[in-house]
């Protein structure tokens, strides 16, 4: 056991100790790293180890990486999948891949359903601008959106986006849906009422929150001629992934006033640059991409980093992600 040694990478929190005893790996040496560690310094950084510990995709491991890490033989990765691995490029070295999750379990979009809604209400009650007066001995300053009434546009609604629908509903809110794929029966099957073009839900909903995997397809969906067919009381929440919304394009948004604001978790570059425009941009709430972590996701994800560390070492590894 000795022979190996433990980078956990990107523990922002320092959960990995918190919410695992790690004892059983003892006495493998570990090094936590709390900060995201500069791209250019990566390969160098973990050369030496042979397991890494991934928070999801925090920090991607692609072929020209992995291709530079010669003593690296796992990848421990929280989640059942990361798209941020090159699971072909891992094989063909001989590097093993494990993921958290137990048998029977599909996994839980709790935490993303909640910061969705935690962006909607803090946008639409107004809670960070109000805070900040009260802060500086303020008051009041503006006038809350009511939610009762208006329209929640869905872009994509699987099992997260039909979770953020159902809420939607008990909020009395009308709640409207589209995709590339998506037929009024599946939307109705969501609690959603399908609209039959993007343009069509941007162009009627009071909240438009994305719901869309990442792909060649979907990059860039949201671009200037998108915002500018948004009303100019809409808000924007995205709560998936960053490269879906073009940022420049939303900053401008922002300061015209094309739309009224905007929720987001997710981001082109994570962590967000320091100095980047979005940081000042008015209208905007901003979240450090944390949907996906809360205390429910690190009480089981990391005593299973824990099992999946030690397997490997005893030579049988479990939990092995093939695709």
């Amino acid at each position: 056991m000795p022979e190996h040694s433990i980078a956990i990478l990107d523990d922002y929190e320092g959960a990995a100790h918190t919410y695992a005893d790690w004892s059983s790996v003892a006495p493998i040496p570990i090094t936590v790293f709390r900060e995201a560690i500069n791209t250019e310094k990566l390969a160098s950084t973990l050369e030496p180890f042979t397991i890494v510990m991934a928070m999801r995709e925090r920090t991607r491991f692609e072929r020209a990486l992995l291709e530079k890490l010669p003593n690296l033989r796992m990848i421990a990765t929280t989640g059942r999948r990361n798209r941020g691995i090159d699971l072909e490029a891992a094989k063909e070295r001989g590097i093993v891949v494990c993921g958290t999750w137990r048998d029977g379990d599909k996994g839980s979009s709790a935490g993303a359903v909640e910061q969705t809604w935690a962006l909607i209400l803090a946008l639409a009650r107004r809670v960070v601008n109000e805070h900040d007066r009260m802060r500086t001995d303020g008051w009041i300053s503006g006038v809350a959106t009511g939610l009762m009434g208006k329209t929640l546009g869905l872009i994509g609604v699987g099992r997260l986006g039909a979770d953020v629908a159902r809420i939607g509903k008990a909020f009395g809110m009308r709640v409207t849906a589209w995709s590339p794929h998506l037929t009024a029966e599946r939307a109705e099957a969501a609690g959603a009422e399908f609209v039959s073009s993007l343009d069509k839900l941007l162009e009627t909903a009071d909240f438009v929150s994305l719901h869309m995997v990442l792909a060649r397809t979907t990059r860039g969906m949201i671009d200037a001629n998108e915002l500018a067919k948004m009303k100019g009381t809409a808000y924007l929440i995205n709560t998936s992934r960053g490269p879906l919304v073009d940022e420049d394009a939303l900053v401008d948004a922002l300061k015209n006033g094309t739309i009224k604001g905007a929720g987001l978790d997710v981001y082109d570059v994570e962590p967000l640059p320091q100095g980047h425009a979005l940081r000042s941009a008015p209208n905007v709430v901003l979240s450090p991409h944390m949907g996906y972590v809360d205390s429910n996701s690190f009480e089981s994800w990391w005593p299973l980093s824990v099992e999946n560390v030690t397997a490997f070492v005893s030579g049988h590894p479990i939990r092995v992600l093939e695709e």
